[in-house]
């Protein structure tokens, strides 16, 4: 299994600025003086080794959008994909699936309905094209309308009946255990304003959870808290980590997201093997994310030297095998 992270910002898309890239260019630069680079094979070690990745490279700019893969899905005919969520990331998946030949079905899980999950879908071109099946789940009532919704004429140019592919929309119970695509998914309340849910995807003693825009406060340091049991034993967790601790404990306290510090411990309480911070804040650059990294990495180290957790912060364009 392979999850492949599309979109990773929270609440709405990051722009990279000229400033941005200036900085980047400057730091780079000067750090380059220490060494001497004679040939491109050298400049290319030095870029990949020395530098780090808020000076090489960028969390990227996607609202959520996270795909997890395998051999089976990507052998059947037609090809199937399973997604989570619905965001400015779906854009791109859309494009890089054309290459693979239509038409294919393609399943995705919505954690909620807020616009900065469902406004991919309007730019996800395999709906345009007969033949495609696109699968759309999820557990709020209202899931077709909140789609239909963003497509009328008055926001945006293209309506829901442009598009000729088949997109049908399953309702989902929650706490049932449903068998798509060959997997077995579980499902979660979370709390978040307007309701989210997490999802579970087991298959071949596999396990992957997806938990963003889920708010974890006092009643998490029970020890029969619900989501010590989904979690356990994950071989992968998504956890929303949007805001740092201080943020998620004062002025941002009940907007419905959480923290990497909590998502550690949630994680080492639950047997986690691996956990990537999610939901990116729009409104924290390169550097800032990175020190995040850094923090809670640290912090993991300092309260558990008898577990062992990998720790990462998702990027658009990380991909982890599991």
């Amino acid at each position: 299994m392979k999850i492949h992270f599309w979109g990773t910002r929270g609440s709405l898309p990051n722009s990279i600025t000229e400033k941005h890239i200036k900085e980047k260019l400057y730091n780079a630069i000067r750090k380059s003086r220490q060494y001497s680079l004679k040939n491109d094979q050298e400049i290319k070690y030095f870029v990949d080794k020395e530098l780090t990745f808020s000076e090489n490279g960028t969390f990227g700019s996607n609202t959520a959008c996270v795909e997890i893969k395998d051999d089976e899905l990507n052998n059947r005919a037609p090809k199937e994909y399973l997604l989570c969520d619905a965001g400015a990331g779906l854009r791109d998946f859309g494009n890089s699936v054309l290459r693979d030949g239509l038409p294919g079905i393609f399943h995705i899980f919505m954690s909620h309905l807020h616009w900065d999950h469902i406004q991919g879908f309007p730019f996800f071109v395999p709906a345009f094209i007969p033949g495609n099946i696109v699968n759309i789940y999820g557990c709020h009532k209202d899931l077709e309308d909140a789609f239909i919704y963003q497509q009328n004429f008055r926001h945006f140019p293209l309506q829901w009946k442009d598009m000729m592919g088949t997109i049908k929309f399953h309702v989902l119970e929650l706490g049932k255990e449903y068998e798509i695509a060959g997997y077995k998914i579980n499902s979660i309340q979370q709390n978040h304003p307007g309701c989210s849910y997490g999802y579970s995807f087991q298959k071949n003693g596999g396990k992957i959870v997806y938990s963003t825009d889920s708010e974890h406060n006092e009643a998490s340091e029970s020890a029969d808290y619900l989501f010590l049991d989904f979690f356990r034993n994950a071989d992968l967790l998504v956890f929303d980590a949007q805001y740092i601790l201080s943020q998620n404990m004062d002025m941002k306290k009940d907007w419905g997201h959480s923290s990497g510090i909590i998502g550690v411990e949630l994680a080492l309480k639950s047997d986690v093997k691996q956990i990537v911070l999610f939901h990116n804040e729009p409104t924290y650059d390169d550097k800032i994310l990175e020190k995040m990294l850094h923090d809670t990495r640290r912090y993991a180290q300092i309260t558990s030297e008898e577990k062992e957790l990998e720790i990462e912060l998702a990027y658009d364009g990380l991909e982890i095998e599991i």
